[in-house]
């Protein structure tokens, strides 16, 4: 089978890994020279404990384990099964920690409470003070900046997958594809994955999809001197993931509102470290467009501030700062929106912040419903 993918992210990708990996020859277009959206613009992390019960956490734990075999296949993503520590520093979020702890889930997610003696030998790196802290053992990290370039080095050493940058797809249809330099491209099958790139051809194929966008800010630091032997979070997270929902949640949200800041930022901090040592801290969360073309930096103040605490020492220099933009389906409780949008043609987008995450069960689960 011919198949053809457009949009070489984490999902376009990931969905012609699937088409290889069952014998077929893949075409994959990528309008930019390399993958710029929110695929390269992320935390790498392979995040299982903060997603809510039932299909999202079952497509999380089967992605999780498949990014674990694409790791041991092709050392360059920088696969690595960490886990995470999402720190806790009041009872409020002691509380918080206890009732997802009692949960019938808990063990499938690898969760476990750390006292803070416990978190000191687990995370040395981790110095400041705190209540314990819940540990994830399923979360794992990617790198984010690198993992796409060598999954499609190991893809073209199959000698089916070709490449091609640098092409803006005008058309798809039945049996053909059609790109901005008038090449056109026989396809038995389609997959269109293109990110937050909802309009032209998108919004052709799709007039009303159900799929908004989401922008934030990130940073990444100087090296930190000493290994960040987890993902860190602080206890902001539970507010933003639906793992967390419940009655302690509510009185969490109730009883300790969070700084100024945070809110009107729709914060959490996030932190992974690189495999540079770097540190990649975030993340802000802006729901109504026109977006902004700058950044702002209260909310990198405020992240480095809560760094800090956490780590008992100062934040090394940030070097970088960006924004990215993501796709995220309306219907939040939905992984992400699949539709075949003409004969052999499919759209698959919309995964919101789970796409790095998901992508490796998102491309199969799509394989499996075309039939590759």
């Amino acid at each position: 089978m011919r198949v053809t993918v457009v949009g070489a992210g984490a999902l376009g990708t990931m969905h012609a890994w699937h088409a290889i990996e069952r014998g077929h020859e893949v075409v994959h277009l990528e309008r930019e020279r390399e993958a710029r959206g929110a695929s390269v613009r992320n935390f790498g992390l392979v995040w299982v404990g903060g997603r809510a019960a039932g299909p999202e956490l079952e497509t999380a734990l089967r992605a999780r384990d498949l990014w674990e075999g694409i790791g041991a296949r092709v050392p360059g993503v920088g696969f690595r099964a960490n886990g995470s520590l999402t720190v806790v520093r009041t009872p409020a979020e002691l509380a918080v920690a206890d009732e997802v702890l009692a949960r019938a889930d808990a063990a499938a997610r690898g969760y476990k409470w750390l006292s803070p003696a416990e978190v000191a030998a687990h995370n040395p790196a981790l110095r400041g003070d705190a209540l314990g802290a819940l540990l994830c053992e399923r979360d794992a990290a990617v790198e984010s900046r690198v993992a796409l370039p060598a999954l499609r080095a190991h893809l073209a050493a199959t000698g089916r997958y070709t490449f091609v940058p640098g092409r803006e797809v005008r058309d798809v249809g039945t049996g053909l594809v059609r790109d901005d330099h008038g090449t056109a491209y026989a396809s038995d099958s389609v997959v269109v994955a293109t990110g937050a790139w909802l309009t032209g051809l998108v919004k052709e194929l799709a007039p009303d999809l159900p799929v908004r966008r989401v922008r934030l800010q990130m940073a990444q630091t100087d090296p930190l001197g000493e290994p960040l032997t987890t993902s860190v979070a602080d206890a902001d997270s539970f507010r933003y993931y639906p793992a967390y929902d419940g009655a302690a949640l509510d009185a969490l949200r109730a009883g300790q509102p969070q700084p100024p800041v945070a809110a009107g930022h729709r914060m959490q901090l996030l932190m992974v470290q690189r495999l540079d040592g770097g540190l990649t801290i975030g993340d802000t969360h802006e729901y109504d467009e026109a977006f902004a073309f700058d950044v702002v930096e209260d909310p990198y103040e405020h992240l480095q501030q809560r760094a800090a605490e956490l780590l008992g020492r100062p934040l090394p220099t940030i070097r970088r700062r960006w924004a990215g933009v993501y796709a995220q389906c309306a219907d939040t409780t939905r992984v992400v929106h699949r539709e075949q949008v003409r004969d052999g043609v499919w759209l698959v987008t919309g995964p919101g912040g789970r796409g790095m995450t998901c992508s490796p069960a998102i491309g199969e689960d799509t394989a499996n419903e075309i039939g590759w």
